[in-house]
């Protein structure tokens, strides 16, 4: 069974490596529609559902995994910066407080379609002005929610939750999912 992964981001694809050692990368090109009406968890798992959707249309035979990662603090989404400007003020707002990234996750195969979600607690440490500057210059919160990479040092005191979830891809959910959609079916590894 082919095995595609609707996103082009570079974690996402080592992530789902990790559980599947065969599989292509479609990116979905749609626009992303949020509906600030909709709780954090609902605006997820609808993103995670467009991209799959999206991708799976144009591969109907094919298990399709679609993700999407937002940061949520003080009742705020954060998304990917705009700018070095954007990443900066995002940053200084977050250091030393805690916050919540939450990953939707849809997998399609076939008839069955699986849409849940993974939320983890993050705590920042106190980010100096000059850390801060470094970081953006950097580039590293460039492609990112919420500005930063939990993997990028210096960032993150102390999560609760999963990593990979921060990451981008709930690692543990999607094996689950996988499992759940083809239980009846074999992955070609």
């Amino acid at each position: 069974m082919r095995i595609i992964l609707a996103s082009a981001s570079p974690r996402r694809r080592e992530l789902l490596s990790r559980i599947v050692n065969k599989f292509e990368v479609i990116p979905a090109k749609g626009e992303e529609c949020i509906n600030l009406s909709l709780f954090p968890e609902q605006i997820v798992l609808s993103l995670a559902e467009a991209k799959c959707d999206e991708v799976f249309k144009g591969n109907p035979e094919a298990l399709v995994i679609g993700c999407d990662t937002i940061v949520v603090y003080g009742g705020k989404i954060l998304g990917k910066p705009k700018d070095g400007k954007e990443a900066e003020q995002t940053l200084k707002m977050l250091s030393g407080k805690t916050h919540y990234v939450l990953t939707g996750v849809c997998v399609r195969c076939r008839d069955r379609k699986l849409s849940r979600y993974e939320k983890t607690e993050v705590k920042f440490n106190r980010l100096s002005e000059g850390f801060i500057a470094q970081y953006v210059a950097g580039g590293s919160p460039m492609d990112k929610a919420g500005s930063y990479g939990i993997q990028d040092g210096g960032v993150v005191r102390e999560y609760y939750g999963s990593y990979t979830n921060v990451v981008g891809m709930p690692v543990g959910l999607v094996r689950k999912m996988i499992e759940e959609v083809l239980s009846d079916d074999k992955i070609d590894n």
